[in-house]
């Protein structure tokens, strides 16, 4: 085994760490300036730190969180008390890790499904990051998001996965854990079992595609939605959830594949624990191979933002919110939350 087959296993054992998950802090600046207008504040380089700094220095968030994924204005932004943020992360033991991908992009003939663009220069990208990071990145992550309806093509999930198995690929070259990303949206009026049936294609495109670029499955972690209907239409059952994402898993992942931490997607912050939940004692149930647990960008930080409001005098409280977010996620990916804990 090679040193940096190694470091990507020590990475990947981090990760996974029960009853722990990871932070996606890694919102465009075209995103997190929507984020800010829901609670009346202006995105600028001084506001964006300070937000960043409010989660990133709570005191022990730590104890919940294994993972950091970051922006490219982040990886080398430094907080208020002087160390940069990647820095700052690992001090606590805790893996950063880049978002890669540089957004999506209509295709003349599978509008309005899109695709993701970023891999020109990658590999030399990758490198600078080694760089800016002082070495402390551990992982790469690449969104692709698919709809359900119009139902996505063979050809355009053969692309798509092709694209995102290339990066894959790049990423384990240079020693980096791909967090691979394809996304089925919640958006429109679906059924469960529509979802059920696009995420199992998608899935088992995915590690198809990455069999044909030589990308070890065992060496990366996949980040997916879980199998839910339309957001338009009725709420799900959790332990519907539950069953309906682990048969999907089961009809499509290898079993050498360590584990899966699911995108909250949209859900609530109460919704995304719930179901969360559902999903690990299903996966107990079923004796699943690979390990469940969380990546969630919203459903960590709704509670902590809207507390925030911008202000430093929130600070503490917003941190407080933030903290009971990810201890109950944490239980969550054990299978040991409650409701009545909210």
């Amino acid at each position: 085994m090679t040193l940096d087959a190694q470091k990507m296993q020590k990475t990947i054992h981090t990760l996974l760490t029960p009853g722990k998950g990871i932070l996606a802090a890694d919102e465009s600046s075209g995103t997190i300036k929507k984020r800010f207008a829901s609670i009346a504040l202006e995105s600028t380089e001084e506001s964006r730190r300070d937000y960043r700094d409010m989660l990133l220095t709570t005191q022990g968030y730590q104890n919940f969180i294994s993972g950091v994924i970051l922006y490219d204005e982040t990886v080398d932004q430094k907080s208020r008390k002087g160390p940069t943020f990647s820095e700052t992360i690992a001090a606590r033991g805790v893996i950063p890790g880049i978002k890669t991908d540089e957004g999506k992009e209509e295709h003349p003939f599978w509008n309005p499904q899109s695709l993701t663009r970023g891999l020109n220069g990658l590999g030399k990208r990758l490198k600078e990051y080694t760089d800016r990071s002082n070495g402390t990145l551990g992982f790469t992550k690449w969104r692709q998001v698919i709809l359900v309806d119009p139902t996505p093509s063979v050809s355009f999930l053969d692309y798509a996965m092709h694209i995102m198995a290339e990066q894959a690929a790049w990423s384990q070259s240079e020693g980096y854990v791909p967090i691979c990303e394809p996304e089925i949206l919640m958006d429109g009026s679906h059924a469960l079992d529509q979802c059920a049936s696009v995420t199992s294609r998608t899935l088992e495109m995915l590690y198809t595609c990455m069999e044909a670029q030589q990308v070890d499955p065992a060496l990366t972690i996949l980040k997916t939605n879980m199998v839910l209907s339309g957001k338009e239409t009725k709420k799900d059952a959790p332990e519907d959830v539950g069953t309906a994402t682990l048969k999907a898993f089961q009809a499509s992942l290898p079993s050498s594949m360590p584990g899966i931490v699911f995108l909250s997607g949209g859900q609530s912050s109460v919704q995304a624990t719930e179901n969360l939940n559902a999903c690990a004692l299903q996966a107990k149930k079923v004796k699943a191979p690979w390990i469940l647990t969380f990546s969630y960008g919203r459903a960590l930080q709704d509670d902590a933002l809207k507390t925030w409001g911008g202000k430093n005098e929130n600070v503490a409280a917003a941190q407080e919110a933030f903290l009971k977010r990810a201890r109950l996620n944490g239980l969550a990916q054990r299978g040991e939350y409650a409701k009545t804990m909210e």
